[in-house]
């Protein structure tokens, strides 16, 4: 296998293979998930999604900008934005359930609490897929900033920390009258959109090659909307917040480890 064939193979299938994981521990957790844990795993998910915006993402714009003759931070930083903005977009009008909220955001579209659920980590795993995507096009494009070495480190840590976002979505279903079989289906079908925002993502840059310093940084923005307006706020809630403060930092430093180390 060359190594363009294998640098598709990594980003498509190792992060969806770590929301399988994750969604498999449905079958091992019989009484469901600790607050201290959850709020472990979703710091850590955090953490590795802050890094990954900025050592795999940011970094790379600012570099891909140079010689363009803009500004090159002006690429990163409207970018940026732009994912942003349309992640608000997304979450305004897409009906969704937060774990562990009571009242759904979105439209009101008179939706089951499960598929709410379902739905927010769809839009949740959106960014993820779209930043490994963005990188893999990169590569494809022979940019020499990133290697295969770096879409593998980026692959590797989002599937890392797909773990815990599998086993976060799908336990809960159980406790809403899904067997752990269909829960586990579930689960799993969310990590879906992961592999289709990264095909959107190669086609749109392959299309496109001197966007490549926008969609670097729009990709983080994307995942930074996620942490700044999901992630991080459900660690902060109640008691135990020293907890997820904890995870944060852990999966942070190993997410930069990886994509110095790989990268």
């Amino acid at each position: 296998m060359d190594s363009v064939a294998l640098g598709i193979c990594i980003a498509l299938i190792v992060p969806f293979a770590g929301n399988t994981l994750g969604a498999a521990l449905v079958f091992l957790l019989r009484h469901g998930m600790g607050e201290r844990f959850r709020k472990a795993l979703l710091g850590f998910a955090a953490g590795v999604m802050i890094a990954a915006s900025v050592w795999s993402l940011i970094m790379p714009s600012l570099e891909a900008a140079e010689g363009t003759g803009l500004p090159v931070w002006l690429p990163a930083a409207a970018g940026f934005l732009a994912g942003i903005v349309l992640l608000l977009i997304i979450d305004h009008f897409t009906p969704h359930l937060h774990i562990g909220a009571d009242e759904p955001e979105g439209m009101d579209a008179g939706l089951k609490k499960p598929t709410m659920m379902l739905l927010a980590l769809a839009i949740h795993n959106l960014p993820e897929g779209m930043a490994v995507g963005v990188v893999l096009a990169a590569f494809l494009a022979g940019d020499a900033s990133i290697t295969l070495a770096a879409v593998a480190a980026l692959s590797v840590g989002i599937a890392i920390q797909n773990i815990p976002e599998g086993a976060i979505v799908s336990l809960p279903l159980t406790s809403n009258g899904y067997s752990k079989a269909k829960a586990f289906a579930l689960g799993t079908a969310c990590g879906a959109v992961e592999p289709l925002g990264a095909l959107l993502m190669v086609g749109v840059t392959g299309l496109a090659t001197p966007l490549l310093p926008f969609v670097l940084a729009f990709a983080a923005g994307a995942m930074m909307y996620v942490v700044t307006e999901e992630l991080i706020p459900q660690t902060q809630e109640g008691r135990h917040t020293n907890i997820g403060t904890i995870g944060v930092a852990v999966g942070f430093v190993l997410m930069m480890i990886l994509d110095v180390a790989l990268g």
